[in-house]
């Protein structure tokens, strides 16, 4: 049992999965934006080549990341009613949106648009995952979402407990 607490609904073994899987996306973002920047300061090819794959990656990976929060939110109607998790969904649908803008017009246009419209998209994406993560945070360390009752860690009455103090 979760006890008070609102659950997971994607998990194995008692352990939430949106949070093994939502660093993916994130580290993906972020490492575009840093590779849009390279490129902006070497023009280097290679630069906006990772830039492009990272977009992608990490695109694929929120799609997970997605399935796993969306399996939470609507698994747990205690989850829906909190605003922070509605915001942290909302923030990052917009982020995905934009990378994939971004991807849509780097494909099109070449890496001259990492200058042009690529690093503004990139540097948005990066603003709003802070905020989003800073939600993320409050969902599980002010809510409790995800987190197991500590009664569930306690041993069985059967089991022998053993003390700290060893007088």
């Amino acid at each position: 049992m979760n006890g008070d607490y609102p659950r997971a609904t994607a998990h194995i073994g008692g352990h939430p999965l949106h949070p093994l899987v939502a660093p993916f996306p994130i580290v993906s973002f972020i490492g575009a934006f840093v590779t849009d920047t390279m490129w902006l300061a070497s023009h280097e090819a290679g630069w906006a080549t990772a830039s492009n794959w990272l977009i992608g990656v990490g695109l694929v990976t929120a799609l997970l990341a997605a399935a796993t929060g969306m399996a939470d939110y609507l698994g747990d109607d205690r989850v829906r009613r909190i605003g922070q998790a509605t915001r942290h969904m909302i923030a990052n649908v917009v982020v995905v949106t934009l990378e994939a803008v971004s991807l849509f017009v780097r494909l099109g246009g070449g890496s001259e648009m990492i200058g042009s419209l690529g690093i503004w998209l990139g540097g948005a994406s990066v603003a709003i995952l802070v905020y989003s993560g800073w939600l993320g945070g409050e969902l599980v360390y002010r809510h409790r979402v995800g987190v197991r009752d500590p009664q569930e860690d306690e041993p069985a009455a059967s089991s022998p407990k053993f003390s700290r103090d060893r007088r």
